[in-house]
């Protein structure tokens, strides 16, 4: 297969002038290529960068654009992405003296999917990522794997099934170094040891950070860290537990945007499940949403099916409960929540614009409104 669709995409973002995505886009290529002369190539335009700081926007794009140029003489085959590789059939665990009951679990997860796993601190995130990983065991149901057969033992496994805690370990040392070890360890040696491992600096943001020690990053540049390191072997499913703990809101939507596009690779998709807390955020780039409570799932599009017929809206408002009930009275089955800081208004006579429309006309100050009908967010309002 000819890589047109990709390079073509690559040339419309930088048209558009949307540089870092379009950059990022042209890096994935080049990795899914697994051609040493394009990384070469690559890694050269990223010294020419730092040695000429006062370059203007048309030298890069040039470099770029030859880089693109190669890229689309290459010949790639795309990987099928209908085979499942990972069957969950109604899991469960069971805690002693029955404290804690997770499942039962049922999900399957296909190549380019991402799965975000949601929910309140102890109800089971952590736990189900860990029998996933093989960490722990389960007391009823089947966990299937693709190819499960086909591994030499759990090692092999454990390297395509890659499972990345909240906790990760300390390392001591220089990021560079750090990563050509971890490449060693894989397997990867000589010259295509040390340009996979500036390549993956460099799609990971961590290229102008090489030669500092691994102590010396932020909480979000060592998430990049672990990510690189990661894929430097190329997983198949990658279980990653609240990765966005402890970041920024914009070094957390730089790390859901790149595992997205890792995951959706045209020719080297993978699987990818992370547990978080932040709702609205995972949402916005997962595939699927499984909302866990008391270890009960719920999966998100099965729930708004079920829902469909119910609105849920998020108020804020320098206005009192009383003014909004009076302002909303006119909607039969209307109910409001607030939990402090937000009203939830719940009503399945009417929609959001019906809401909206109700609160303009009342004059009731709308400072932030969204619409969560379709958000797992609404399962935390209580009923």
């Amino acid at each position: 297969m000819v890589l047109q669709q990709r390079p073509q995409e690559i040339r419309e973002h930088f048209a558009h002038k949307d540089f870092d995505l379009a950059y990022s886009t042209l890096l994935d290529c080049v990795l899914d290529s697994e051609n040493l002369a394009l990384f070469e190539r690559i890694i050269a335009n990223e010294h020419w960068k730092e040695q000429h700081p006062e370059h203007t926007s048309e030298d890069w794009l040039q470099k770029c654009e030859a880089i693109v140029d190669a890229l689309e003489e290459l010949h790639l085959p795309e990987k099928r992405r209908n085979e499942f590789l990972l069957n969950c059939e109604r899991l469960v665990k069971t805690y002693p003296r029955g404290a804690f009951k997770l499942g039962p679990i049922s999900f399957s997860i296909r190549p380019g999917q991402l799965i975000g796993l949601v929910g309140e601190n102890g109800n089971g995130k952590t736990t189900l990522l860990r029998i996933l990983a093989k960490e722990i065991g389960y007391d009823e149901g089947d966990l299937h794997y693709h190819n499960e057969g086909d591994f030499q033992n759990d090692y092999d496994h454990r390297t395509k099934l890659v499972y990345i805690p909240q906790r990760t370990q300390k390392w001591y040392g220089k990021i560079r170094t750090n990563l050509r070890f971890c490449a060693t360890h894989y397997g990867i040696m000589g010259r295509h040891n040390e340009l996979l491992v500036e390549m993956m600096m460099i799609r990971f943001g961590l290229f102008k950070f090489r030669d500092l020690n691994w102590s010396e990053l932020s909480s979000g540049y060592k998430m990049r860290f672990e990510l690189a390191r990661t894929f430097l072997r190329r997983p198949e499913i990658l279980l990653l537990d609240e990765p966005l703990a402890n970041l920024d809101v914009f070094a957390q939507q730089i790390v859901l945007n790149d595992l997205r596009s890792l995951a959706k690779s045209s020719y080297n998709p993978i699987g990818i499940i992370l547990s978080s807390q932040q709702l609205f955020e995972v949402e916005k780039v997962a595939d699927e949403v499984l909302f866990l409570k008391n270890g009960a799932p719920k999966l998100l599009e099965n729930e708004n099916q079920n829902a469909a017929t119910k609105c849920f809206i998020e108020l804020e408002t320098t206005a009192n409960r009383e003014a909004i009930h009076t302002v909303l009275s006119a909607i039969a089955d209307v109910e409001i929540h607030f939990n402090g800081g937000m009203y939830v208004i719940s009503s399945a006579s009417t929609n959001a614009n019906g809401i909206l429309e109700k609160l303009i006309v009342g004059h009731v100050p709308v400072n932030y409104f969204r619409d969560i009908s379709g958000s797992s967010k609404r399962f935390f309002v209580s009923n």
